[in-house]
């Protein structure tokens, strides 16, 4: 019992192809001889070649395409390899001043998401 479905190299197709063209074969004759399932196969590697060449004839990709193609990673921070050309006490000196930044800046939030409350008139049920 022969398989329901297979897949052919584009080589062999194109084999397929050349002979049935030196040999001036029909289609039902080519796929008797290569036993190939049918011969609307081997109209559409004729048709396919004819339009694109032996690239058309090579498998393509099957199935939903991808939604986004996959970039590669963003660099990341350089190694911590003592490179860095400022001391370290100018560097601790940044972070500190980081840290007083960002604990302003959430005590100005909360204070503003306090006001917002404060203002809003209560609903009724």
């Amino acid at each position: 019992m022969r398989k329901k479905f297979s897949h052919y190299s584009a080589e062999f197709k194109l084999s397929v192809l050349q002979r049935m063209w030196s040999e001036q074969l029909s289609y039902t004759q080519t796929a008797t001889l290569y036993d190939i399932r049918g011969d609307r196969s081997i109209v559409n590697w004729e048709r396919q070649y004819h339009g694109g060449g032996i690239d058309a004839l090579k498998p393509r990709r099957r199935g939903r395409p991808r939604k986004m193609p996959t970039r590669p990673a963003p660099p990341g921070p350089p190694a911590p390899d003592g490179t860095d050309p400022r001391p370290r006490e100018e560097l601790l000196k940044e972070i500190e001043d980081l840290r007083a930044e960002v604990a302003y800046l959430k005590k100005l939030d909360a204070l503003i998401r306090a006001g917002k409350r404060q203002t809003q008139p209560r609903k009724r049920k």
